[in-house]
């Protein structure tokens, strides 16, 4: 499954900040400052994504603020609390063995250790304990807990296949 045109959530406008455009964001990044190296932005919100580039920011206090280009007082900043903020997948390095970006686990089969397709995955969830796979097929959905070699015993990202130790009818 190729990563080319997918993207992948790395933060959120949360704030602002003072009165000349500056906003407060809340970063997926690790660390969290390198929200700003994975340029452009795709700024979402309900019915509208825009493309920006040339984004400025710090950190400042426990958080982190950026200036976007063209917003230059406190209204135009208001316009963009709560908007998700997206890169494109290829700008991020690759992972580290036994490491997966979520976009990337997303679409692929899942079938038991027994052969027994349960479906693809449509998404992960992270809890307090560990992050959460559903695999959807199109009946039903499932959460197996993504825990590698406990319950996810492979996964082929090239081959778009993940093997699960799961009961089929749990």
């Amino acid at each position: 499954m190729s990563a080319a045109g997918r993207r992948v959530l790395v933060g959120r406008i949360v704030g602002l900040y003072g009165v000349q455009g500056w906003v407060k964001l809340e970063s997926w990044t690790e660390p969290r400052a390198q929200i700003f190296k994975y340029q452009p932005w795709l700024l979402t919100a309900p019915g509208q994504e825009r493309e920006i580039k040339g984004i400025d920011g710090r950190p400042q206090g426990k958080g982190l603020i950026a200036k976007l280009p063209g917003v230059d007082d406190r209204d135009g900043a208001t316009a963009l609390v709560g908007q998700d903020i997206y890169v494109a997948r290829e700008l991020l390095p690759p992972p580290g063995k036994d490491e997966y970006y979520w976009v990337d686990l997303e679409g692929l089969e899942v079938v038991t250790t027994g052969g027994v397709a349960l479906g693809r995955v449509s998404h992960l969830f992270a809890t307090g304990a560990n992050d959460v796979v559903v695999v959807r097929d199109g009946e039903r959905e499932r959460l197996v807990p993504f825990v590698q070699g406990v319950y996810v015993r492979s996964v082929d990202i090239p081959g778009g296949r993940m093997v699960v130790d799961w009961d089929p009818e749990f």
